[in-house]
């Protein structure tokens, strides 16, 4: 297994219509930061972004942001961060944090989660990285998402090893054991 010195979190920008999202990013960002793993994620301040982010600070953890420069221009970048990568566009972003990451969790989020989990997934699928991607299905959120992956195997347009190119845990806690981390003392 490979050692994992820092973790991608992909999640939403906005909060989300449930208060357990708020409560499992608090949760990963504080655990994140008390297992010394440094945070990439996507450097704003706002929404699961920013608790997350805030998490991992409060808890003396190392955070670095990854942002574009029109969303960086609209005020949203955290001005706390450990470090701040600013680069041109969205794709420029997730080349950045799929490069800099040893691992990848996705928490709920909208259209931009879904992409950048998405990324990841293909890339491992075409064999260009072999990093682990956890999804946090907090609810049930990512249900549908998985039960698509499932359609797709059926009607022959994936392979049925894309299953195990993720995984799924229940909530923030689960993530690190199933990367692998032992727990801290």
């Amino acid at each position: 297994m490979v050692e994992i010195r820092s973790i991608c979190v992909f999640c939403g920008s906005s909060l989300g219509d449930r208060e357990i999202y708020r409560q499992q990013a608090q949760i990963l960002g504080e655990t994140i930061a008390r297992h010394d793993i440094e945070l990439i994620y996507g450097g704003a301040h706002v929404g699961l972004m920013g608790i997350v982010a805030d998490a991992a600070l409060a808890a003396n953890g190392v955070v670095t942001g990854i942002i574009p420069t029109m969303l960086r221009r609209v005020e949203v970048a955290h001005q706390g961060l450990t470090h701040m990568i600013e680069v041109e566009t969205m794709f420029a972003r997730k080349a950045v944090m799929i490069e800099r990451a040893d691992a990848f969790v996705s928490l709920p989020g909208g259209i931009g989660t879904v992409d950048e989990m998405m990324e990841v997934v293909t890339l491992r699928l075409l064999g260009l990285h072999a990093k682990p991607s956890i999804l946090v299905d907090v609810e049930g959120y990512w249900s549908g998402l998985t039960a698509m992956f499932d359609g797709l195997v059926a009607h022959r347009f994936a392979p049925e090893t894309i299953r195990e190119f993720y995984s799924l845990v229940p909530d923030a806690e689960s993530v690190l054991p199933a990367l692998g981390v032992a727990a801290t003392t």
